[in-house]
């Protein structure tokens, strides 16, 4: 679950980490860079200590490390998804947009019309309506499990 600074820097964020994702992904389906297995005499030899001086092996670890940074990348957007029907203001819809879209606070001051300090005080609403459901729905899902 997240408090809400955490949900104030994901909605900041969130255009980037979307285009990271589809990125990510598309280095994954990249056929020409699958790592093959050694087989035959090769796979019974010795391996070198240290581990520095393979580079197959560096890319498999550089790899899962990306595979779990892109985890928690996906659960951040995600939970982010998930919250978008709570906000039902029409405001407060378009700013949101604006920040998922990727644009700044002023940017978005300027395309609304509305001085910087009122677009400030509207994402704050938002951040504090998703991370309100998001303590409710964490509540009820403990209660459940008490049950």
């Amino acid at each position: 679950m997240m408090n809400s600074k955490q949900i104030e820097d994901t909605l900041r964020d969130y255009s980037w980490m979307l285009n990271e994702i589809k990125r990510q992904r598309q280095l994954m389906d990249y056929e020409g860079g699958n790592l093959v297995a050694q087989s035959g005499i090769e796979s019974t030899l010795p391996k070198a200590k240290g581990g520095t001086s393979d580079p197959i092996a560096l890319e498999v670890i550089r790899r899962d490390k990306n595979s779990k940074w892109l985890d928690k990348l996906e659960t951040k957007v995600l939970f982010i998804q998930k919250r978008i029907h709570l906000i039902t203001d029409e405001r407060e819809k378009a700013v949101l947009e604006c920040m998922l879209d990727g644009l700044s606070m002023i940017a978005i001051s300027q395309h609304m019309g509305l001085s910087r300090r009122h677009i400030y005080n509207i994402k704050e609403s938002i951040v504090n309506r998703i991370a309100h459901f998001a303590h409710s729905a964490q509540d009820m899902t403990n209660e459940k499990r008490c049950v």
